[in-house]
């Protein structure tokens, strides 16, 4: 009988103030009806030299419980905030990962667009520079000025041309909406220079990209978000998508923008008719294709979230990739079968993992 699997969850804390601490609730619940002892810790907590964890798992009546958990045979890294503590920690092999390390977004960009699997997907993206700049804007009549390492739609703007010269408009670092108007490209270089100084998250370079005919809606943006995750034989597979559709005159969709998530086979048939099914089938298509691309550069993974763009024409783009996505779309639109699979798969394919080592420990010792 083989005992029982212990499922580290690595996550950012302050105290007992954790990030997204309803989704790790969950988290920990669905692991436990799965048979595993699970637990979150962040990097402070683990104490090598004991082979123990100083964890938290939730309390009874909410709160936080703080105990000594045994070392995790497999941990879920889902740490949001690049700070030195947590890169150092992470590249020492104290336990496995399920999910191995990413890079910044502007990276990812540049490695699907040299991957032949990938590229038709990807919008004309080069790293910010004021040369470059002007030489997109000469190129295209919309383009998105965004963080290489920026998340929730922060710092992103929007530069449009009109036949009255730019409007620029977009989220600042503090998501207030900021807007401009410049009859002249110089002027508007300008603008932009300034807002790449300021809106800086951390570092990293901005990135100027290829601007999409994303209003499916009058004076909204729409696009896709989709949840592909191993699942429990550990293959890749679709968990779900949704459309995302922006605030009205927001240059986003995120959803904690004042977006709303509305489930993909009813705006998309509203929209394009027949073509709807096409469309999902290269959604899906993309998301394989991505995934196996960014596992194959960067070693094993659990799910990534993809953001993804349907033209006016119906063409499909990948705006985004997260390798730590939400999932809360799925409640939103009220597909709560999906959105309980979205919070099982990942423990799921770690408990899987964690005993194919053990087994594999086994047979060693047996030898």
């Amino acid at each position: 009988m083989m005992s029982q699997a212990v499922i580290g969850i690595l996550t950012w804390r302050s105290g007992t103030r954790f990030s997204e601490p309803a989704y790790l609730r969950k988290l920990v619940k669905a692991g436990r009806e799965m048979g595993a002892i699970v637990y979150l810790f962040s990097y402070q907590d683990a104490y090598p030299a004991k082979k123990q964890i100083h964890g938290f798992v939730p309390g009874k009546n909410g709160g936080w419980v703080r105990r000594w958990f045994p070392w995790p045979d497999m941990v879920i890294d889902r740490y949001r905030k690049r700070v030195p503590g947590y890169i150092r920690f992470r590249h020492r092999s104290h336990f496995p990962y399920a999910n191995s390390t990413f890079s910044k977004k502007w990276k990812i960009t540049k490695l699907l667009t040299d991957e032949i699997a990938t590229r038709q997907w990807i919008p004309e993206t080069v790293d910010y520079s004021k040369p470059r700049l002007l030489h997109m804007l000469k190129r295209h009549q919309l383009l998105y000025v965004k963080p290489g390492n920026g998340t929730g739609g922060r710092s992103i703007l929007k530069v449009a041309a009109t036949a009255r010269g730019y409007h620029l408009q977009g989220r600042d670092k503090y998501q207030r909406m900021r807007m401009a108007r410049f009859a002249t490209e110089a002027a508007t270089a300008a603008y932009v220079e300034r807002w790449v100084h300021e809106q800086k998250i951390q570092d990293g370079p901005f990135m100027v990209q290829q601007g999409l005919q994303l209003s499916l809606l009058p004076n909204r943006v729409a696009d896709v978000r989709l949840l592909i995750q191993k699942d429990e034989r550990g293959e890749w597979d679709v968990t779900g998508l949704g459309v995302r559709v922006g605030a009205a005159n927001s240059s986003t969709s995120n959803l904690h923008g004042g977006g709303r998530g509305i489930p993909f086979e009813k705006f998309m048939q509203e929209r394009f008719g027949e073509r709807a099914e096409e469309i999902r089938r290269e959604c899906c298509e993309l998301a394989h294709q991505t995934a196996g691309t960014l596992e194959k550069h960067f070693g094993r993974m659990i799910e990534f979230g993809l953001d993804i763009g349907i033209d006016v024409d119906g063409k499909v783009w990948l705006i985004e990739v997260n390798p730590k996505p939400g999932r809360e779309i799925f409640r939103e639109m009220g597909q709560l079968k999906t959105y309980r699979l979205a919070i099982r798969r990942p423990v799921e394919y770690a408990i899987r993992l964690a005993q194919e080592t053990k087994r594999r420990t086994v047979r060693v010792h047996h030898r």
